[in-house]
C-alpha cells in the first residue's frame, strides 16, 4: 500500500507529482500529501481523503520549485487524519519523508527517541524514520540515512528531502519496490513506487535493491550499496504508456470495466490460441518439452480475487490435464513447510504484480530451485522481475479498486494453460478442438449477460434492503460464490458469506431465516440436482432465494423467488459466465446504497504490505 512519487527537473514539480499520485492512487487514498523546498524552508501540504482534495489545495499555490516528493496513503499505523498523513517531519522541521511499508520495531525506536526528549506529532511508524535520521544527522545526509537503515526492521520504501540539501532527493528501500527513471541528459528524474507512473516519459529506469541508497540531484544520481560503497546500476529503457482516465460515458469505472470483458477475454484468446484451433501456445513458459511432460503437480498462489481464479483453475488442471493441483492463499503459504518436488509447476497470480504476500511466496518457492510462472496484468511490476517467465493478461488498467475484467482474463488464461498441458499429454486433437470451440463462444455469451443488465439491476434493487447475504454453490460454482460475495462486501459494505452448498447442513443452516437471502449459483450441470436439494432446504426455512442457472435448467422456477437464466456452457467454462452476473449484482446494489463504488473505504488496489 501507499504510493511514493518524487520529481526533480525542469517541469513544474507540483504538477508532475500530482499527476503521478493519480496513477498511484490505487495503492491507497486515506490521505495524500506533498512536500518541497523553497528559499531554504520546507513546504508541506497534507489532506485527508483522495488525491483530488490535495490537488485543489496545490492548484492554489504559485511556487517556483525544482523538486518535490508526494505520497498517497493507505493507513497502517494511525487513523486516517491530517497529522498522520505523509510527508512526516522531524521535530526541527528539517526533513520531509514519505514511506511505504511497515517498520516492525517502530515502538521500541520511538521509545528510545522519546527518552532523548524527541517530541512526536503523529501515531505513525513513518515519523520514527524521520526523527531517527534527524537524530543521526551531523551534516552528512547519506551517513545518517545509512545508519538509520541498520536500525530498522521491516519492509519499506522511503523518499526524503532535507532543507540543508536543497538539490537532493534521497531514496532507499527494502523488500518494497522503488523505481528511479531519468532522461538521457539527466534533465529530469522521477522516483516512484511503480514505474508505470512515469507518465509516458521515455526514461532509463533502474530498481533499488535492499538497503541501496540513491542520492538524486538536479543533474546526477549516485547509488550506494548497503555497505555505503558507491556502485553503478544497470538500467533498462521504458516507454511508459500514457493512460486515459476517461470513463467513456459510464457512470463508474467499475461498470466500464465489467462491460469490457467480452473484449478482454477475446484478447486473451487471440494472443494465446494456436492457429491449428486445438492448442494454446506459451513461449513464455520456462520449460523444455521434456520438463513439461515430467510435471507431476501444479501449485498456484495468489490473494483475494487471484486466489479465487486459482481455486477454479485447480479443477481445470486436474480434469483436463490429469495433474494434481492445489491453490494456496499466498499469505498462508509463506508460513507453511513447502512440500514441493522438482517437477512442480508453480504459478503466481497477481493483477498488479505488487502483492507483497504473493511476492513472498514466489521467493520461498524459488529458494527450493523450482521455476515459477507469473500471471500478471501490469508490465514492469515486481512480479514480472521475480518469476522465471511471465504471461501478461493485457486487460488494460483497472481504475476501479474492485477487480473484474482481470479476473475473467485470469480464468481464460488459466483455461488455456490447462489446455496446453493437456494437449502435451493425453488430450486428443478432437477434444482440444471441442474445448477451444466452446471457449471461443464465451465473449459472445458474456455480452448476452451484459445486454440483460437491466434485469439484474431490478433484482439488485429488490434485494438491496437486506444487510446480510448467503451465497451457495457447488464445485466450480463455490469459488464463484466466494468471488461474488467478495465483490458485494468490497463495494456495498454489506456482510456476505459464501459456502459450499453441500456443507450447509454442517452448521451454517442455523443462520437461515426470512431476513437472510440466499444467492444460489447453479450453473454446474454435474451438481445441479444436488443444488436443487440444497435450495429446497433453505426454502423450507423461509429464506428468500435468488438463483442464477443455465438456460433451460428445470426445477428452479417453483423453488426460487427470483431466477435469472444465463447462457449455457460446459461446466469447466461456466465460471466465466456466472461471475459476470455476480459482478453486476454487486454493482447495482452498491449503486442503490450510494457507496463510493470505484474507491471503497479502507481498500487499496494493490496490497503491498504483509
Amino acid at each position: 500500500m501507499c504510493g511514493i512519487f518524487g520529481y526533480i527537473g525542469k517541469k513544474d514539480p507540483l504538477k508532475v507529482c500530482m499527476q503521478g499520485l493519480k496513477l498511484l492512487e490505487y495503492r491507497g487514498y486515506d490521505s495524500a500529501g506533498i512536500a518541497a523546498l523553497q528559499k531554504g524552508e520546507l513546504i508541506t501540504i497534507k489532506e485527508v481523503g483522495k488525491v483530488s482534495i490535495l490537488e485543489e489545495q496545490v492548484n492554489q499555490l504559485d511556487l517556483q520549485l525544482d523538486l518535490a516528493i508526494a505520497h498517497t496513503r493507505w493507513a497502517t499505523h494511525g487513523k486516517p487524519c491530517k497529522k498522520n498523513a505523509h510527508p512526516h517531519s522531524d521535530a526541527q522541521s528539517c526533513i520531509a519523508l514519505i514511506h511505504n511499508g511497515i517498520i516492525e520495531n517502530f515502538a521500541s525506536l520511538r521509545s528510545k527517541l522519546e527518552k532523548k526528549g524527541v517530541a512526536f506529532a503523529s501515531e505513525t511508524d513513518t515519523e520514527v524514520i524521520a526523527q531517527l535520521i534527524a537524530d543521526h544527522y551531523k551534516g552528512d545526509l547519506l551517513s545518517s540515512v545509512h545508519t538509520t537503515l541498520s536500525e530498522l526492521k521491516g519492509s519499506f520504501a522511503i523518499a526524503l528531502i532535507h532543507k540543508n540539501h536543497p538539490d537532493t532527493i534521497v531514496a532507499t528501500s527494502r523488500d518494497n519496490p522503488l523505481a528511479i527513471g531519468f532522461s538521457n541528459d539527466l534533465s529530469e528524474t522521477i522516483i516512484s513506487s511503480d514505474p508505470n507512473a512515469f507518465l509516458g516519459h521515455n526514461l532509463n529506469v533502474f530498481y533499488l535493491k535492499d538497503d541501496e541508497i540513491a542520492l538524486v540531484g538536479r543533474d546526477s544520481i549516485e547509488i550506494y550499496d548497503k555497505r555505503k560503497k558507491k556502485i553503478e546500476k544497470k538500467t533498462e529503457k521504458i516507454q511508459a504508456e500514457s493512460i486515459s482516465f476517461s470513463k467513456e460515458g459510464f457512470e463508474h469505472y467499475l461498470l466500464k470495466e465489467i462491460c469490457e470483458q467480452p473484449f478482454t477475454v477475446q484478447k486473451v484468446l487471440v494472443e494465446n490460441l494456436a492457429e491449428n484451433g486445438t492448442d494454446a501456445h506459451f513461449p513464455q513458459l520456462p520449460f523444455s518439452s521434456r520438463e513439461l511432460k515430467k510435471i507431476d503437480r501444479v501449485l498456484i498462489v495468489g490473494c483475494g480475487t487471484s486466489w479465487h481464479a486459482g481455486s477454479i483453475a485447480v479443477s481445470l488442471f486436474e480434469e483436463m490435464a490429469k495433474i494434481p493441483a492445489s491453490c494456496e492463499i499466498a499469505s498462508e503459504f509463506r508460513y507453511k513447510p513447502p512440500l514441493l518436488s522438482s517437477n512442480t509447476l508453480a504459478i503466481a497470480i497477481s493483477q498488479s504484480g505488487e502483492t507483497a504476500d504473493t511476492l513472498g511466496a514466489v521467493r520461498k518457492i524459488r529458494e527450493r530451485g523450482i521455476k515459477v510462472v507469473g500471471i500478471c496484468n501490469v508490465k514492469n511490476s515486481s512480479l514480472t522481475r521475480e518469476v522465471d517467465g511471465c504471461i501478461y493478461l493485457h486487460a488494460g488498467p483497472e481504475f476501479s479498486v474492485c477487480s473484474t475484467k482481470a479476473f475473467t482474463s485470469q480464468l481464460t488464461l488459466l483455461s488455456l494453460i490447462a489446455l496446453f498441458l493437456a494437449r502435451s499429454r493425453k488430450m486428443s486433437e478432437e477434444e482440444g478442438e471441442v474445448f477451444v470451440s466452446e471457449l471461443k463462444k464465451i465473449p459472445q455469451k458474456i455480452d448476452e449477460v451484459l445486454k440483460r443488465s437491466s434485469e439484474i439491476e431490478l433484482l439488485a434493487k429488490k434485494y438491496s434492503h437486506f444487510q446480510n447475504f448467503f451465497f451457495l454453490g457447488r464445485r466450480m460454482m463455490f469459488p464463484i460464490c466466494q468471488e461474488a460475495a467478495l465483490k458485494l462486501k468490497e463495494i456495498s459494505y454489506l456482510n456476505a458469506c459464501a459456502y459450499p452448498a453441500g456443507e450447509m447442513k454442517h452448521g451454517p443452516i442455523a443462520l437461515i431465516s426470512p431476513t437472510l437471502p440466499v444467492i444460489a449459483f447453479c450453473q454446474n450441470e454435474q451438481t445441479y440436482e444436488k443444488m436443487i436439494s440444497n435450495i429446497m432446504e433453505v426454502k423450507a426455512r423461509g429464506a428468500p432465494i435468488l438463483a442464477f442457472a443455465s438456460q433451460g435448467a428445470k426445477g428452479l422456477s417453483s423453488i426460487a423467488d427470483d431466477l435469472f437464466f444465463l447462457p449455457s456452457c460446459p461446466d469447466l467454462l461456466s465460471p466465466l459466465i456466472s461471475t459476470v452476473a455476480g459482478q453486476l449484482f454487486a454493482y447495482f446494489i452498491a449503486k442503490v446504497i450510494g457507496t463510493d463504488i470505484d474507491k471503497p473505504r479502507n481498500l487499496a488496489k494493490s496490497v503491498t504490505v504483509e
